[in-house]
């Protein structure tokens, strides 16, 4: 079953997959972190539950003036243990489904440079290499 996580009972559900990708994040700290985000954002956690949570991911829609409208992948993560198995390919193909349900022109995901599995399967998935990302750290 792949769903959106509305309730604060399917967002805590999401966390103890999510905290594999970003353990800096205490579980006291992810509902409001989520719901605030959500608030402020729209950003959305998508679940794929089979029994329990195997694959998450946190999405947004938004637009950018020279790319016009598109779905922002920002977490994808399958629960340890359980990769491998067509979790996170389900429910990636429901992100991209969803981004078109939606008018999207584009999905797009940010990936660190040292997580070279999980570009594999970006690449495998159909995604390009499309643009470099720089940030600036100001703490």
């Amino acid at each position: 079953m792949i769903a959106i996580a509305e309730t604060n009972k399917e967002i805590q559900e999401c966390y103890a997959v999510v905290a594999e990708l970003r353990p800096h994040i205490s579980f006291d700290e992810f509902l409001p972190r989520v719901k605030d985000l959500g608030a402020k954002t729209g950003f959305r956690l998508v679940y794929l539950k089979d029994e329990e949570v195997k694959a998450v991911g946190g999405f947004r829609i938004s637009e950018w003036l020279a790319g016009g409208k598109y779905l922002e992948i920002e977490d994808l993560a399958t629960k340890d243990g359980e990769r491998s198995k067509g979790y996170g390919g389900e429910l990636c193909d429901w992100l991209v489904l969803h981004a078109k349900e939606n008018g999207c022109d584009q999905l797009r995901l940010v990936s660190n440079v040292v997580r070279f599995a999980a570009h594999r399967f970006y690449l495998r998935k159909g995604m390009i290499i499309q643009a470099h990302y720089f940030s600036m750290n100001l703490k």
